[in-house]
């Protein structure tokens, strides 16, 4: 057992060293998560989502420290699930769970000027919250909790993930109402919703990219040209079906200000060119999203 987490360990600081860009991102999102924790949940007592929503009700109820409840349960949540994840995801995930357990005792020694406003500060919550996890998500990590409970129930049972964390978020609203009270309850339902349309479209917006379909006279100086900006180009032999005439068709992929710039190219040297452009919502391989993160 001892070389089994002698091994673990190995592979999770490798991986650190290896990761350093994911890493720093993991420890910005975490940050920013202890920061609405701290200055948003826990001062205006909204409830919160898994481990963190059960750490702030401890504390409403008990005075326990939030950070405590919550560097135990994840890592406890760590230990039992470790042979159900990939340990890439479980070296970010223990990343963001220091940082943030870490960054919450800090922020807790300075005190903010914050607004009265109740529903301003739900949403700012939500947002911060959202945007956070959507940074983790898109690196391959997660800021713990019911998502380590939720992926390693999927691995072994193959339940789906969201319907859990829906239950288990659900439950805890429900106990939150009798500790902070229903209108509290309600504010912290909003900011929830908020932060997840925030998760939605900071994931979406990282992988989405446009798809272009070229058709052209001049196939090797639009390619070269798309090149130019370190996009790849596929070249397909296409026949028309009326002509029957063979024409080479590039696919490739693009930023939009990238598909701007080809359309003012295919203007200026290839009028009679045809392009199709559409949305990729999620783009996998190399120079996009890599296949670790998932």
């Amino acid at each position: 057992m001892k070389n089994i987490f002698r091994t673990f360990f190995s592979h999770v600081i490798t991986i650190i060293k290896e990761e350093w860009h994911a890493v720093l991102i993991i420890i910005i999102a975490s940050s920013i998560q202890a920061f609405a924790v701290n200055y948003f949940t826990l001062h205006y007592r909204f409830p919160d989502m898994g481990v963190a929503g059960i750490a702030v009700l401890t504390n409403y109820m008990f005075g326990i420290s939030p950070n405590w409840v919550i560097l135990t349960g994840n890592i406890l949540l760590v230990i039992w699930a470790w042979r159900d994840l990939n340990v890439r995801f479980l070296a970010l995930t223990l990343t963001a769970i220091i940082t943030f357990s870490t960054m919450l005792s800090i922020f807790a020694l300075y005190p903010l000027p914050l607004p009265d406003d109740k529903f301003m500060a739900t949403v700012i919550t939500g947002l911060m919250k959202g945007a956070a996890a959507g940074l983790m998500f898109n690196v391959g990590g997660s800021g713990g909790g019911t998502d380590i409970i939720a992926v390693a129930l999927r691995r072994r049972y193959g339940i789906e993930v969201g319907r859990f964390s829906i239950f288990i978020n659900m439950f805890i609203l429900a106990l939150s109402i009798g500790v902070i009270g229903l209108e509290a309850v309600v504010y912290g339902a909003v900011g929830l919703y908020v932060n997840g349309i925030t998760v939605d479209s900071i994931t979406r917006s990282f992988d989405r990219r446009k798809q272009a379909i070229i058709i052209t006279n001049i196939p090797d100086e639009v390619s070269k040209f798309i090149n130019s900006y370190g996009k790849g180009v596929t070249r397909l032999e296409g026949r028309g079906g009326y002509t029957g005439q063979t024409r080479p068709v590039l696919i490739t992929l693009l930023e939009p200000r990238h598909v701007v710039l080809l359309k003012r190219f295919l203007k200026e040297h290839d009028e009679k060119a045809f392009v199709s452009i559409c949305d990729a919502s999620e783009v996998l391989g190399r120079g996009f999203k890599s296949w670790r993160s998932l």
